[in-house]
């Protein structure tokens, strides 16, 4: 096995889940890339299913789509948002994707007889999965899904354990994310859950060479000391990694401690100094907008664990950071919507935002939001689920078609959204769906067509219904406008209002493509038009209060 060009660094973590693996990864990616060196991700993750595409975002969070259509773990979104990386479904490998490869491999008889274990055939197979994804680069930063003690991770780890002594010293290191948790009553940090945790990695025979300390306080340097005694991990290499107002200053927060230069050190890499100059000027803009605060609403059915949001999230931060203002999220269940009047729990907001989702859950709740955003002209934006679903709100109550709806709740209704013909006869769930980047043709003289710059767009899908062209005349008569279609005109990408302030939808997810240096366009203008109504609010309250009369 060959891997001579490309120096990996190893990401486990310790003492609980989403202790912040995957930030802590891509923040060191973006210090690395900062050098003028080229970097890749890849996330190993221990559970069976062979991608998370059918997996609930409760149990799982975000599903992350790539440009070839690969569902993958929620952090690669993060390494791409940190990084100029362009991932593929090669950069998340799974414990069922490599058994079904193996598998594969056994019943065509590529194993000549011998019988298939975890070591060496589950680990040969992984090393050579992570080689073979890894080329090309100078640094591959592998992070392994998880908490270390956990029997679901034993052979990604093991693997792990065996690349490094193949690559040799100076070529691979191990990082290890763990806690040191502040006790209230005790006045103290505690080292003692970082100590098992190192214990714990070292039995499976993984020596840390970095330890990032995951804190709510800095650690001094006498802590620091004392984790490196019973760590065997030197002090300077022992980091603090406290919590952070914006993620996006946790790069600059490891750079202060040296920690990629530390790196670039012990795997012999030349590089430059780094320029986080960038870096600074979004955690700034983050931090102290200077344009006020504008109250956004995202409607969903998951609204109870934001990780089902993860992107959506961010792209809304990056969209305020481009307009110099914050946000005041304002997550809005949309089953409890189904119930509450919508102008209430409404009333205050300055835009709406309804994104993807799966099944009947909920969705009268997000009609109620969209109708009430048509309506009263308030900002909204809707993302795959909720593009349809404004369709279906059109249908309903501008286009006169009593009971639309889509196929997917009620197949009695007339269908305004309906399933794609390729995926009528489809099966099996996973990966089956119109997933990856395709080709958008925009509309002249349209705002997605304003917003984009160009009427030639390229975005990543995740869905199996579209609008339903047998209905499109219909509801083009009553004022909908199809600012986005595929090259070919035969399914609806984008849709729009022109008598309302901003109405927008996207058969797509945007949000895949955002970034914090280059917030996706229709982010940044749907985040615009929530300022301009709130500016326009607020100059409404002035003109009518007493004070102002007086």
């Amino acid at each position: 096995m060959s891997a001579k060009r490309t120096k990996y660094l190893f990401t486990t973590g310790g003492v609980v889940s989403s202790i912040g693996k995957g930030l802590a990864s891509a923040s060191i990616g973006a210090l690395l890339e900062a050098r003028g060196l080229r970097v890749t991700f890849v996330k190993l993750d221990p559970y069976i299913n062979v991608d998370p595409g059918t997996m609930s975002p409760y149990q799982h969070g975000e599903v992350y789509v790539t440009d070839d259509g690969a569902e993958t773990d929620l952090d690669l979104g993060h390494y791409e948002r940190f990084t100029v990386a362009r991932l593929t479904r090669a950069n998340n490998l799974t414990t069922g994707k490599i058994y079904q490869s193996v598998i594969s491999k056994e019943r065509r008889g590529e194993y000549l007889g011998a019988t298939v274990q975890v070591i060496p055939h589950i680990t040969d197979e992984i090393k050579s999965r992570l080689v073979e994804a890894t080329e090309g680069v100078d640094v591959a930063i592998v992070e392994i899904g998880g908490t270390v003690g956990d029997i679901e991770s034993l052979p990604f780890l093991e693997a792990v354990r065996q690349l490094k002594l193949e690559l040799g010293v100076g070529n691979a290191l191990s990082i290890h994310v763990t806690l040191v948790p502040w006790i209230g009553a005790a006045g103290e940090l505690k080292t003692k859950p970082t100590q098992h945790s190192v214990k714990e990695l070292r039995e499976i025979g993984i020596q840390p060479d970095v330890l990032i300390c995951r804190t709510e306080k800095p650690l001094s340097r006498s802590i620091k000391e004392k984790i490196s005694l019973f760590s065997n991990v030197p002090a300077e290499l022992v980091i603090s990694a406290p919590d952070v107002d914006c993620i996006y200053a946790l790069p600059e927060t490891l750079h202060e401690q040296g920690i990629d230069e530390l790196l670039c050190d012990r795997l012999n890499i030349w590089s430059r100094l780094p320029d986080l100059g960038p870096w600074k000027h979004i955690v700034e803009r983050f931090l102290r907008p200077t344009q006020g605060t504008v109250r956004i609403a995202v409607v969903g059915k998951y609204v109870h664990l934001k990780d089902s949001y993860k992107s959506l999230h961010e792209s809304l931060v990056h969209g305020a950071i481009d307009n110099d203002v914050r946000i005041d999220f304002q997550y809005v269940d949309s089953e409890a919507l189904e119930r509450d009047d919508a102008a209430k729990t409404l009333g205050d907001v300055d835009a709406i935002l309804v994104p993807g989702g799966f099944g009947e859950r909920g969705t009268e709740g997000k009609i109620a939001a969209i109708r009430y955003a048509r309506e009263k002209g308030v900002p909204f934006f809707g993302i795959c689920l909720g593009m349809q679903l404004a369709v279906v709100e059109f249908a309903r109550h501008v286009a006169g078609i009593a009971n639309a709806n889509s196929a997917e709740f009620d197949p009695s209704a007339p269908a305004v959204i309906d399933l794609m013909p390729e995926q009528r006869n489809l099966r099996d769930k996973g990966a089956t769906m119109r997933l990856g980047a395709y080709p958008c043709t925009l509309a002249p003289d349209t705002l997605a067509a304003q917003a984009y710059g160009s009427t030639e767009i390229s975005e990543r899908h995740r869905h199996r219904y579209e609008v339903n062209n047998d209905f499109r005349d219909q509801l083009v008569a009553k004022g909908l406008v199809l600012s986005g279609t595929s090259p070919d005109k035969r399914l609806v990408e984008m849709i729009e209002l022109r008598n309302h302030p901003y109405f927008v939808g996207c058969q797509f997810h945007p949000e895949l493509k955002s970034r914090p240096m280059a917030a996706h366009p229709l982010f940044t203008r749907f985040v615009r038009a929530a300022l301009e109504r709130a500016r326009a609010r607020t100059r409404s309250a002035v003109e009518t209060s007493p004070v102002a009369h007086a």
